[in-house]
């Protein structure tokens, strides 16, 4: 049965043909991004925030900074993107989730315990190929001379160790609050939710991989979209200036999850 509570969103789509093998570089000849106004569902959708940490400041945690570039950028979103964004889904009919981990901050919201009873016990999880001692010594290389650095690991740990919601995105009370997809399936099914619409950090890192992200919702059947103004990604040295690594997790979204708001349109759907 199709919802009665549809509007009509503009949204972002990626068109990934024809490529044309007349161009020097035939991927060239694909459509690219484009808008279109579709109907969506506001009765089976719900926005999701991810990852919304105060990562505190650069004097309390230089380490945490330096190879966490983008924390400065989350932090402006949360200070001037999310009041209104979380604001309009609150007075809308539409859910507003948060996805939570990297500490024990949330364990005490109402949403966390409700979506923990929701949920029940836990699926087992996959068993582990065992390690050596060379796989071993490889990790703790990267770790060292990759990410996050031998002389900011300290820093890191001490950040997560106090990181807590961004003032603008702690959770309601009546909010769900889940810490993988096992608990944030079970609250979209309470709500008969079947399309996300993800906010948060980062857009090509947490809120595509980690627990509770679009790859472990598609597996639930989930259509996951993202909210442009509202993310930002993990850069590196090659990418960091104009944000590339951004755009090319959002084509990602367009291509294999669902589509990418740009967030006026999207206030304005809600109505």
């Amino acid at each position: 049965m199709n919802s009665l509570n549809t509007k009509i969103i503009t949204t972002n789509y990626y068109q990934q043909f024809d490529a044309d093998y007349e161009l020097d570089v035939p991927g060239e000849g694909y459509g690219g991004w484009k808008k279109a106004g579709l109907e969506f569902s506001l009765d089976r959708m719900a926005v999701v925030v991810m990852h919304a940490w105060d990562g505190g400041t650069l004097e309390e945690f230089p380490g945490w900074y330096r190879s966490v570039e983008h924390i400065p950028r989350a932090a402006e979103i949360g200070q001037t993107i999310f009041p209104s964004l979380l604001s309009s889904v609150r007075k809308s009919s539409v859910p507003l989730f948060h996805v939570v981990g990297g500490g024990d901050y949330y364990k005490e919201q109402e949403g966390y315990k409700r979506a923990v009873e929701l949920a029940g016990p836990e699926p087992e999880n996959p068993s582990r190929i065992d390690s050596d001692d060379i796989t071993s010594n490889l990790r703790r290389f990267k770790a060292e001379h990759s990410f996050v650095g031998a002389d900011n690991q300290e820093d890191v740990k001490r950040g997560f160790e106090a990181v807590d919601f961004m003032p603008s995105a702690i959770p309601l009370e009546s909010e769900g609050v889940a810490e993988n997809a096992h608990q944030l399936a079970a609250l979209c099914r309470e709500s008969n939710i079947n399309h996300l619409v993800y906010a948060g950090f980062a857009i090509n890192w947490c809120l595509l991989l980690s627990p509770g992200g679009m790859a472990d919702m598609t597996k639930h059947g989930i259509m996951c979209s993202a909210i442009r103004q509202a993310v930002t990604a993990v850069e590196n040295k090659e990418t960091a200036r104009d944000e590339i690594c951004k755009e090319i997790a959002l084509w990602r979204v367009a291509l294999a999850f669902g589509f990418v708001f740009d967030l006026d349109d999207f206030l304005a759907g809600l109505g």
